[in-house]
């Protein structure tokens, strides 16, 4: 029995770990050449930190260059506050770990080597699928050595928001829409510049920062479509905005040469109503694209991924096809948290976000945040949300 996972991200490079460490054959097919891309994911939370623990790999991923968040700070307006505070969760490691999704995803894959039933092809991209009547039965592959042919007992759909694999599939999405996009760009980071600040919400504007170590990676979100008239406005006013938002960065914004340095994020929030067909599972952003608050998306990818394991080995071991009752066993497992996290983005989405972009002026917090923010125990209840998600899972096959 094998299993080929189209897509090397964090959902597919992870349940192709736990795959072959449970002695099933598995093909990770990722089209590009490596894990370089800039603009991505890079929160680690903690109970992805509980999986690599209970693997025994934690200690050797925390010896990789990270930086480590106990505490979650933002700003509005002038009010400085604690919003989220990791150090009281039930977990081994009670911090958020920052890291370069490509190193994250170089750390999978070299532990999951360790694993004969493991293989990772680069630069192979999955160009469409194989079907055996209504059943899909492998997958068609472009490599630069040409275009073949892979047959597999189950296909898994890892391959992000933009799947190639659910459309080829024809799965059905469920669309919320979204009022946001954002906007990502990347400033070197000085001696005496201030501690991580999460996010910053003033002017009409928010404004992300995450602390690579030796440049920050930041995010300005606006609103949804209106990234042509930001460009239309001209790259000077947007250096302005940028120092408006944060002045200390003043000296820094030439390095914004161009729009060229500015990546556009088109924030998408949907899920499958169905995440699988016969021979096929889709997870993570394949089965449900999350919005950018909260950086809970590759949480969710990585839970689903673990559930994935635990209920698809026992099936391989069997020796039989993989029916699709066990496939609705895993969208039944992970559905519930999916839907639950969903629902608090896009709350926080059209009736935070939404108002904040449609603003000019100077902002307040208001009660709520300012009760957060003065209130430590209540900082235990954004950073469990953040944290751990609605449900844990844990490894068991």
């Amino acid at each position: 029995m094998n299993c080929a996972i189209v897509g090397g991200g964090p959902a597919g490079m992870l349940a192709g770990y736990l795959l072959a460490r449970g002695g099933v054959g598995v093909t990770v097919l990722e089209k590009h050449a490596d894990f370089f891309r800039d603009f991505r994911g890079d929160t680690v939370h903690p109970s992805t930190l509980e999986i690599l623990h209970e693997l025994g790999v934690l200690e050797d991923f925390l010896k990789l260059p990270h930086t480590t968040v106990r505490k979650l700070t933002g700003q509005i307006g002038t009010t400085r506050l604690t919003l989220g505070d990791f150090t009281h969760l039930p977990t081994y490691t009670k911090f958020l770990v920052l890291m370069p999704q490509w190193d994250f995803l170089n750390f999978l894959a070299e532990k999951a080597r360790r694993y004969p039933a493991f293989h990772l092809e680069m630069s192979a991209e999955v160009t469409g699928l194989i079907f055996d009547g209504d059943r899909i039965a492998g997958v068609k592959v472009k490599t630069i050595n040409g275009e073949r042919d892979m047959r597999a007992d189950l296909v898994i759909g890892a391959d992000g928001r933009d799947s190639r694999v659910r459309g080829e599939a024809g799965l059905a999405t469920i669309d919320f829409g979204s009022p946001m996009d954002a906007l990502w760009i990347r400033i070197s980071k000085e001696p005496g510049d201030p501690d991580q600040l999460f996010g910053r919400i003033d002017f009409g504007r928010v404004f992300v920062m995450l602390d690579r170590g030796d440049y920050w990676q930041c995010a300005l979100v606006i609103a949804k479509g209106e990234f042509d008239e930001v460009k239309r406005r001209g790259i000077e006013a947007f250096r302005a905005d940028l120092v408006q938002m944060n002045p200390f960065l003043e000296a820094r914004v030439d390095e914004i040469r161009n729009w060229d340095d500015v990546k556009l994020l088109t924030v998408q929030v949907n899920r499958l109503r169905k995440w699988y067909r016969e021979g096929l599972l889709c997870i993570g952003d394949a089965a449900h694209a999350m919005s950018p608050i909260g950086g809970v998306g590759i949480n969710l990818a990585i839970q689903d991924a673990v559930a994935a394991a635990n209920i698809l080995i026992p099936e391989f071991r069997k020796g039989l096809p993989i029916s699709t009752d066990v496939l609705r066993k895993v969208q039944k497992r992970r559905e519930l948290p999916t839907r639950l996290t969903q629902r608090v983005q896009l709350v926080i989405q059209n009736n935070v976000v939404s108002r904040v972009l449609g603003s000019r002026g100077r902002m307040k917090p208001p009660l709520v945040v300012r009760l957060l923010g003065a209130v430590p125990y209540l900082q235990r209840i954004p950073a469990r949300l953040v944290g751990l998600g609605y449900r844990r899972e844990h490894i068991s096959a």
